[in-house]
């Protein structure tokens, strides 16, 4: 590690002010920044800390949306969110217990990881983003591999979830890693199906949208029977190639309707 300054926040506009020096970052959970920065592939002269900002913890439901504040950790949204079953099992089953205790929703969703859980269930959930100066749309927010549309210095204060009619999360698991080799969030709706998928995508989390036609008309797995997505469209490497990729999309959409 190298030397680099801490600022410890206790609001979010103390944040924001901090955040305009040059060099800073925000470090929310730190399950990704601070690995980075220890293989020297980051280097902020500045971490800005989001752990002690009580406005950004906590599960609030709002009329027919559960709102997650930024800083909310994995475990927090796994024991506190009831009305959204599917997004309380995907967080508990992100990495181990000490990366659940750790990191947050926002910190996830900044980084964007391709691989990562919560993006799938923001994208399946037409969820919104809520940062310190605007709302974001979820189909707006994710712009590619480790990309969003955060701009420098912005920070998530809030997720903003629709409850769905129903709704299924279901990973194929990178054993070492407990990543998503490929992970399926479908969430039905009144006004019709969302299928988002995570670990897969060349270009990061993607909504599947052939089957989503096919599913907001009748929600059964016989509906995408034999479906997969375009291979060449998936990522590939030694965990499993594009075609791969594209077979355990179509069978993970199949048993996540069926388990919603």
């Amino acid at each position: 590690m190298y030397d680099f300054e801490f600022v410890g926040p206790k609001t979010i506009a103390e944040a924001v002010d901090a955040l305009r020096a040059e060099g800073s970052q925000p470090l929310s959970g730190g399950q990704t920044l601070i690995p980075t920065m220890k293989q020297r592939l980051a280097a902020p002269t500045r971490l800005v800390s989001l752990a002690e900002i009580d406005e950004m913890k906590g599960v609030q439901r709002k009329n027919n949306c559960i709102r997650i504040r930024g800083a909310t950790t994995h475990a927090e949204v796994s024991r506190n969110v009831k009305d959204f079953p599917a997004l309380a099992k995907l967080a508990g089953g992100i990495g181990d217990p000490a990366v659940r205790n750790r990191g947050t929703i926002g910190g996830s969703l900044a980084n964007n990881d391709p691989s990562a859980c919560y993006p799938s269930a923001v994208l399946a959930s037409a969820a919104t983003i809520i940062t310190n100066s605007h709302e974001i749309a979820a189909d707006d927010f994710f712009q590619g591999v480790f990309t969003t549309a955060l701009a420098e210095g912005e920070i998530i204060t809030a997720v903003e979830f629709p409850v769905p009619r129903r709704a299924a999360y279901l990973k194929f698991e990178q054993p070492a890693s407990r990543f998503a080799l490929v992970g399926v969030f479908v969430a039905q709706f009144e006004s019709g199906v969302r299928v988002a998928v995570t670990g897969a995508g060349e270009d990061g989390v993607f909504r599947w949208r052939e089957a989503e036609a096919l599913l907001s008309g009748s929600f059964s797995p016989d509906a995408i029977a034999g479906l997969s997505p375009p291979a060449d469209q998936m990522m590939g490497d030694l965990f499993g190639t594009p075609e791969y990729r594209a077979h355990l999309v179509g069978v993970l959409t199949k048993r996540a309707v069926a388990a919603a």
